[in-house]
């Protein structure tokens, strides 16, 4: 229960070359040198995230974080700040997605800018406004302002958002039960965790 990858529709959806997020992330499916996200939303980074970096992740080594960041942790350096060293990707990976407005504008408030850096700093080549024409052997074809291009990647990852998916909600309202729906099994539009536990908190209080 909870949510689904929104499943889009152009020509070649259903080429080889087209994987889904989850593949990606939960099956480990091998993805090559050169990659396109359609979907530039909290999943489309997290995955651009994700083939950006290879080794240890800076999240789990401190001192990978430091470096990454450019933090003087002995102040040797005005502001305990230095240069990062950022390590360069191995992947050539374009971020994609339909709506005009700057890629990342809704990430939250208070990492966005992070994402936004991390992923700049990798080279992460981001396009908004694009129209996705198709996906054939050649790579994904799309037309920016009105102008056809093709990107010649090795894999397209859809993170186009999701859907509810009610499946066992349904069952059990069918059986009877006495339950609830709450969080992104409600409302799969924009996840927002602050809103799904605002909703449990309300819930849990009436029950």
């Amino acid at each position: 229960t909870g949510v689904t990858p929104r499943q889009l529709q152009f020509e070649g959806i259903d080429h080889p070359k087209v994987l889904s997020y989850l593949q990606v992330l939960k099956e480990r499916v091998p993805v090559g040198q050169r990659v396109a996200i359609i979907g530039a939303g909290g999943i489309g980074f997290d995955t651009a995230e994700y083939l950006t970096h290879e080794g240890e992740s800076g999240s789990l080594n401190p001192e990978k974080f430091y470096e990454e960041w450019g933090i003087d942790t002995q102040y040797e350096h005005v502001g305990g700040l230095k240069q990062p060293k950022v390590e360069a990707s191995e992947r050539e990976i374009y971020l994609l997605q339909r709506k005009t407005a700057a890629v990342g504008a809704g990430l939250g408030k208070t990492t966005g800018w992070i994402h936004r850096t991390g992923l700049k700093n990798r080279q992460v080549k981001m396009f908004a406004g694009v129209q996705y024409d198709k996906v054939d052997d050649q790579g994904l074809h799309i037309t920016i302002d009105g102008k056809p291009s093709v990107l010649e990647v090795d894999h397209v990852v859809i993170c186009a958002g999701q859907e509810s998916f009610t499946a066992m909600y349904d069952q059990l309202k069918t059986d009877g039960k006495n339950v609830h729906l709450i969080g992104g099994a409600r409302e799969a539009g924009e996840l927002d965790a602050k809103r799904a536990i605002r909703q449990g908190a309300e819930l849990a209080a009436t029950l």
